[in-house]
């Protein structure tokens, strides 16, 4: 079976700056995937690239056994870029419905599809309305709608719910769970709490280069090796040493003044969180929360 994705030693340059440089993985179809690092890692880059739009500089990148921009991959790759644009003068359903019949549908299948993904999406009720007239919410939830059309297998969505409002990055998180089941989704997003709860792998990328690829959540290396991430109600500097001398902790690190993150030997103590609630009642201490486990953050940047 083919990889959903497969990179080897993909470079791509502009002029004398190298956006990617050897950048090689392999992701199969399944959860949705977390593209993540700072500005100018070359994340757009390599969706361009995946997308089709940029041809890449060396190296081979190949979707579902394609090459990218193969005709054979027609309807079957959605994509949001991060800025994308709608002529003014369509309304919403007259630029859908255009955009599905260039992947291949007739007119009144067109209509159909445009009126379903604006469905899956809940904009309905505008599909009438002009671009300008929308919110910038709105706007974004039109964008990928357009990325669904034709039920494509691998959705690359770049910053989704970049200045969106609360609500309307929930109404996105909601639909891209929901879909999860019959499509991939590729997300880069700069909210990593947010890639936490939405995605089952990360793809690291840092000055053009792959750091990192890895399950989120994945126990280390060391299968004793466990955390716990611990946020007090107010700090308390001296919980710190308390913590340190229960039994098989290794390390306390103070991620904030009222946060910490706590590394053990689960082999030694499997019931530290029952001992660190005990510590914290006979300090009288309060808390607001206890995680098993790392942040993605802490996954990827804790030195």
């Amino acid at each position: 079976m083919s990889a959903l994705i497969e990179c080897l030693n993909l470079n791509k340059s502009f002029g004398m700056k190298k956006a990617l440089e050897n950048v090689s993985f392999e992701v199969q179809s399944g959860q949705p995937i977390a593209l993540v690092g700072p500005n100018g890692a070359g994340k757009s880059t390599l969706f361009g690239i995946l997308s089709g739009y940029l041809p890449a500089t060396s190296g081979e990148a190949k979707i579902l056994g394609h090459s990218v921009g193969s005709p054979e991959l027609i309807g079957r790759i959605g994509a949001l870029p991060q800025d994308a644009l709608f002529d003014p003068n369509l309304t919403i359903m007259q630029q859908l419905s255009f955009l599905a019949r260039l992947q291949g549908y007739r007119r009144n299948a067109s209509l159909l599809e445009a009126a379903r993904v604006l469905e899956l999406m809940q904009l309905t009720d505008v599909a009438n309305e002009k671009i300008t007239a929308l919110s910038h919410g709105m706007k974004k939830r039109v964008a990928i709608a357009q990325a669904l059309m034709g039920e494509p297998e691998l959705v690359l969505l770049d910053e989704p719910t970049a200045g969106l409002d609360p609500e309307n990055a929930r109404n996105i998180r909601q639909q891209v769970t929901a879909l999860a089941g019959e499509t991939t989704f590729l997300i880069s997003s700069h909210n990593l709490a947010e890639l936490e709860r939405m995605c089952g792998q990360v793809l690291h990328l840092d000055q053009g280069e792959l750091k990192a690829q890895k399950i989120i959540g994945q126990q280390a290396e060391q299968q004793s090796l466990a955390y716990i991430t611990l946020r007090l109600k107010e700090a308390d500097t001296g919980i710190k040493s308390k913590i340190s001398r229960l039994k098989a902790v290794m390390q306390v690190d103070v991620k904030q003044q009222d946060e910490l993150i706590i590394r053990y030997d689960s082999r030694q103590n499997a019931i530290l969180d029952q001992e660190l609630l005990k510590l914290l009642a006979d300090q009288k201490l309060s808390y607001r929360q206890i995680t098993h486990g790392q942040s993605l953050e802490d996954q990827l940047f804790q030195k």
